[in-house]
């Protein structure tokens, strides 16, 4: 009776073991020591997570339709940055929330609340920075593009400098935006296809008035402007009106994601400097014609911009002791 007790205890002490290194191996960051991100990482362990970001980003999107291009363009701006981990959603002084290029930033309440629905159903699972990837596939999907399948499994860096911002400019020419696309493991036609992101937004007027009536100091506006195009943006930012006050980076379609913004790239009626310039290259002009059409083979820019999404989103990505999973996404653990 004794031996068989004995055995019985060993037998239920091993499997407790067991499915407790089990449980590990499917939470938390222990699972993250030298993996990349891939489709489907969460399995059953937190079977809900895209449904969750995706319901939580539907109501935030349809409350405030400047939330979608926000959560879009956060991303971006934090897998520039340190790569792909949360940082942006950092707050406290000094942070890149409180770089000048982030200010502007839309969307971090709605990231927040899934991280809140999600540490309810898998506490210490999901990352700030896997909420914010699958909440930019989102903000795509609601406005009418294409989704696509987002591998996940990143963890969230603890590092966040407003110093560390620097990302490409408003007014960069062609080669140098190339440059830093390069540097961060993407090609040309994924620089052409996530600019093309630009056809939902706005931009801020102090960022782009100058070109509508005082370009590189002559009074005058950018002559590489469609002359239609310049009273419609002056209207809607006057030389002495508010810098703050918005302006549609894709005249007539802001909301809709769609080929429009490249059609207007052709046609010079976009309001940022670094957008209009690639129509003036090669070949960055060739990728855009094959986006509309006008050159073989074709692309497909849904199609294209979810490879571009997913390479972007596999920038640095943290693992192992580089990172942690944070349990509220403004603060360090």
């Amino acid at each position: 009776m004794g031996r068989g007790y004995n055995l019985l205890f060993i037998l239920v002490t091993f499997l407790v073991l067991v499915a407790a290194v089990a449980a590990q191996g499917n939470s938390g960051s222990s699972r993250r020591v030298g993996q990349r991100p891939r489709v489907g990482f969460y399995g059953n362990g937190c079977r809900n997570v895209e449904s969750i970001v995706a319901s939580v980003v539907r109501k935030h999107v349809q409350s405030n339709p400047a939330n979608a291009p926000g959560i879009l363009r956060m991303h971006f701006h934090d897998c520039f940055v340190r790569g792909c981990d949360g940082s942006v959603l950092l707050a406290g002084n000094n942070t890149e929330r409180t770089a000048g290029p982030n200010r502007s930033l839309r969307g971090f309440e709605a990231i927040e609340e899934a991280k809140t629905r999600l540490e309810a159903e898998c506490p210490g699972m999901v990352s700030c920075a896997d909420i914010l990837t699958l909440a930019a596939r989102e903000a795509v999907v609601l406005t009418g593009g294409q989704g696509w399948r987002v591998p996940l499994g990143r963890l969230d860096g603890r590092i966040s400098q407003a110093s560390d911002v620097i990302l490409p400019g408003p007014n960069d020419a062609v080669d140098k935006q190339k440059r830093d696309f390069a540097a961060k493991t993407l090609n040309t036609l994924d620089l052409v296809t996530l600019v093309g992101g630009h056809t939902i937004g706005t931009a801020g007027c102090g960022l782009v008035r100058g070109r509508f009536f005082n370009f590189n100091g002559t009074g005058q506006p950018d002559p590489s402007i469609d002359p239609s195009f310049v009273p419609l943006v002056q209207a809607s930012c006057p030389q002495t009106g508010d810098a703050s006050a918005r302006v549609d980076l894709d005249e007539g379609s802001a909301g809709s994601f769609d080929t429009s913004f490249l059609s207007k790239v052709r046609s010079s009626r976009v309001v940022l400097q670094s957008d209009l310039v690639l129509w003036n290259d090669t070949e960055t002009r060739a990728i855009i014609e094959r986006f509309l059409g006008l050159r073989r083979p074709p692309l497909r820019f849904g199609t294209e911009f979810g490879n571009s999404m997913v390479k972007m989103s596999l920038i640095e990505v943290k693992t192992g002791s580089d990172g942690e999973i944070r349990r509220v996404c403004s603060a360090i653990n």
